[in-house]
């Protein structure tokens, strides 16, 4: 009997659904990369897959099953082991007397039927269904031999409903669809419980990493990563398997890297996730960034900057023209700082447009653009279109490369108010990187009008806080003045149960401003290094990044720990 492969390439060459050039290419493919040359075919865009296992079909002259419409009885996948099913890509289901009706993604696969025949007793009728359903159907249907340990970790939470959104797309199935999903299902539950439990922690991210012999979740809470309660490792592939079909990504492919996202309702507000999987020693690790617009502040005035900083940025950012950067390290606020400013100067008479990767949350009344550049779609060819869009006011997401800090420093000169983000540490180091990155010092003086370089530290929880006396060779160490600082009263949190035990609740901003005065712009132009022009701003009245912190410690807002914790002490 002829393999798939060559009735595939058979029927697909005689249906001329592909030409004997691409055959070669994609039997080329194979050889190097190894893998199922049905699978190479739909890879490489020569045939879709609904075409490919329709032909298949007809050319084999057997019946297609959409899985994804089907509902399975759960008595009739019990007929194999789920190990035989993932190993075979096979599913039963349904069955009639003594004939077991098969969906295989390789119904030629004489072996598998004749395994199962042996298995089961029962005669063997194939059909034909692609190996996402088929994968998706096994991961679904399965009992999962888990459930006690799942049920031992949830039994003492109450699992909220949650509501998986799905988007408009013609082929995303929602979970009604499917039909033989249980909500009650044990991986589904504990997923849903991690989901849970990362929002009413208020997490940022939660990460799922497994290891040799063990799994383990963490959730990024006010930026600081902290271990929750960890399952068994049998359970990391049902996890990821359970993430996946949330995200509409391919639950069979665990070679390569994948993204994603999707949207759930709970706890009466909708919240997004957006999903990366990357494949680890051992297994894929899950990363899920929260996008919870509830949680956003998006009040400049309330992101806690300093009455000086937001002076600067409030004069700044009435400019009718110039470049804006907002500096710092990634998860360090900077696009959230960027919105603020947006939504403080959004009014009718102005036009806002934004490119960004991606866009993070939607801001009534201004245009955001969402950059591609695997279709390209990047910085630089949106900023070009953008421009002939007529904006006042134009946010780019990062400058990442020349051509996009140049065509934002051309914006910044012809009459656009530009605000975008830079990854440095400090801001007089945002300048010294213009000028690494091949800008002119008489752009940079001509455009740029004010970097502002940030961190964020936890702030101390209220219902736990106390006072403490800071010892001397501490405050010496920080080159403060032991006979001043010796007489003020420090803060700190004990740890209770609403800030679990850390003493630490929320987040403000620590800044530091750097306006072009005329004595910077000198700097600039002679090309200055980073310490020189960071002395003379410090000579203007610039706070740095360690001497804002201090000045919220002294106010009671956090620690000398957790400024210690973000910034670098200052050379002079």
């Amino acid at each position: 009997m002829l393999s798939l492969k060559d009735r595939l390439t058979e029927i697909l060459i005689n249906n001329k659904l592909i030409t004997n050039q691409q055959l070669e290419q994609a039997l080329a493919v194979q050889t190097t990369k190894g893998g199922k040359l049905s699978d190479i075919i739909v890879e490489l865009k020569f045939v879709k897959e609904n075409e490919l296992i329709s032909t298949l079909s007809e050319g084999l002259g057997l019946p297609l099953i959409d899985l994804k419409r089907f509902k399975i009885d759960l008595e009739i996948v019990k007929i194999i082991s789920v190990d035989i099913a993932r190993h075979y890509q096979i599913i039963p289901v349904s069955k009639i007397g003594d004939t077991v009706t098969l969906a295989m993604a390789d119904p030629l696969n004489i072996f598998a039927i004749d395994h199962v025949h042996a298995l089961t007793g029962f005669k063997i009728n194939p059909i034909i269904s692609s190996v996402q359903d088929i994968n998706q159907a096994i991961e679904i249907s399965y009992p999962d031999t888990t459930k006690g340990m799942i049920d031992d970790l949830v039994k003492e939470m109450t699992v909220s409903s949650i509501e998986l959104v799905k988007e408009e797309k013609e082929a995303a199935p929602s979970d009604q669809e499917l039909g033989r999903i249980s909500l009650e299902a044990p991986v589904i539950k504990f997923v849903n419980m991690i989901l849970e439990e990362s929002i009413k922690k208020k997490a940022s991210d939660v990460l799922i990493e497994p290891f040799d012999k063990k799994l383990r979740i963490r959730f990024r809470i006010d930026g600081i990563l902290q271990e929750q309660k960890t399952p068994p490792k049998t359970m990391h592939a049902s996890i990821v398997s359970r993430i996946k079909v949330m995200a509409e990504l391919d639950i069979a492919e665990h070679r390569v890297p994948q993204d994603g996202r999707f949207k759930i309702r709970i706890l009466n507000r909708q919240i997004d996730f957006r999903v990366s999987i990357l494949p680890s020693s051992y297994g894929e690790k899950v990363a899920l960034r929260i996008l919870d617009k509830s949680q956003a502040n998006l009040d400049l005035k309330k992101l806690g900057f300093s009455d000086h900083a937001m002076e600067v940025l409030t004069k700044v950012s009435l400019l009718p023209h110039g470049m804006i950067l907002v500096c710092g390290p990634t998860g360090s606020g900077k696009t959230t700082t960027l919105y603020a400013v947006l939504k403080s100067v959004d009014s009718p008479d102005k036009n806002i447009v934004t490119v960004e990767d991606p866009v993070e949350f939607q801001l009534e009344g201004i245009n955001q653009v969402t950059a591609k550049p695997e279709i390209g779609l990047g910085f630089a060819a949106a900023l070009r279109s953008i421009l002939r869009q007529d904006p006042n006011i134009i946010m780019i997401g990062e400058i990442r490369d020349y051509e996009t800090v140049d065509i934002a420093i051309k914006s910044a000169l012809t009459g656009h108010l530009v605000l975008s983000t830079l990854h440095t540490t400090t801001a007089s180091g945002a300048v010294v990187r213009l000028v690494n990155m091949g800008v002119e010092p008489y752009l940079i003086n001509s455009s740029l009008v004010c970097v502002l370089a940030q961190r964020l530290v936890r702030k101390i929880c209220p219902d736990c806080k106390e006072t403490y006396a800071l010892k001397p060779e501490i405050m010496e160490s920080l080159k403060l003045d032991v006979a001043k600082f010796s007489k003020l009263k420090f803060h700190r949190g004990k740890g209770c149960e609403h800030c679990f035990n850390t003493g630490y609740s929320g987040r403000t901003v620590i800044s530091e401003v750097l306006q072009l005065t005329p004595k910077i712009r000198e700097l600039i132009l002679g090309g200055s290094q980073e310490q020189f022009i960071k002395q003379q701003a410090r000579l203007e009245g610039m706070k740095t990044l360690r001497e804002d912190g201090i000045e919220a410690v002294l106010k009671g807002l956090t620690t000398i720990e957790e400024v210690l914790r973000v910034t670098a002490p200052d050379e002079n």
